[in-house]
């Protein structure tokens, strides 16, 4: 799982890198993931349809013998600014800390990678009166996992409100709050320490448990 074309290359400068989390030596959010691949730019310009192709078809060839080594792993896409491309697949490197600074730090990390690829890779979401409040601008296309959240919260009635001000709000100490959690491709669905309850846990739960089906079901093979 290394190159585009038949063809070596050398890549250039990264543009966009994505970290999936693996289950079993399969995606199970693929589908999600690849949908925000396929929103994600460089230079101002979408992610190319041939691109999106060889991607999927990386993944439904590659990806079982591919990940062999680490199947719970991460999978690591890497595009270069001429929009060639790069899979890898290495060991998952669990949250040094989920603190809520330390998920405040992540989520504004990634929203300047927002600005620059227009999906940010990790989000913070926050809880308050049965509300969830996501940090991402209105109408901006979100990560694979924000997408379940989202898919979730729609499921249940939760209503959802987008606001690029969350994080900011939470770092200062403007906006009070029941729970918060970070949305991650990497680390999925990760509550702050001592604001993992309630809603927050729930949807903590219901992303573990789509794994753990997803790992039987491979199992039954």
């Amino acid at each position: 799982m290394d190159q585009t074309a038949n063809q070596a290359f050398e890549l250039g400068t990264p543009a966009i890198v994505c970290r999936w989390r693996l289950c079993a030596s399969t995606l199970p959010l693929e589908n999600r993931l690849l949908r925000a691949l396929g929103k994600r730019k460089i230079h101002n310009e979408p992610v190319s349809r041939k691109l999106l192709a060889w991607a999927k078809q990386h993944l439904e060839w590659t990806l079982c013998s591919g990940s062999s080594e680490y199947p719970d792993g991460t999978l690591m896409v890497v595009i270069d600014e001429d929009g060639q491309a790069i899979m890898s697949v290495g060991p998952y490197v669990a949250l040094e800390s989920n603190s809520l600074s330390a998920l405040i730090d992540r989520a504004r990390l990634s929203y300047v990678e927002a600005q620059k690829t227009c999906v940010a890779p990790e989000t913070l979401w926050v809880v308050k009166n049965e509300v969830l409040y996501a940090g991402v601008e209105p109408g901006r296309f979100i990560s694979g996992v924000s997408l379940l959240v989202a898919d979730l919260a729609r499921t249940l009635g939760i209503p959802v409100v987008y606001d690029p001000d969350v994080v900011e709000k939470l770092a200062h100490k403007q906006m009070a709050f029941d729970q918060v959690f970070l949305c991650s491709d990497e680390h999925g669905v990760v509550a702050a320490d001592g604001y993992n309850t309630g809603m927050a846990q729930k949807f903590v739960s219901s992303y573990h448990t789509l794994f753990e089906k997803q790992r039987k079901k491979m199992q039954t093979r």
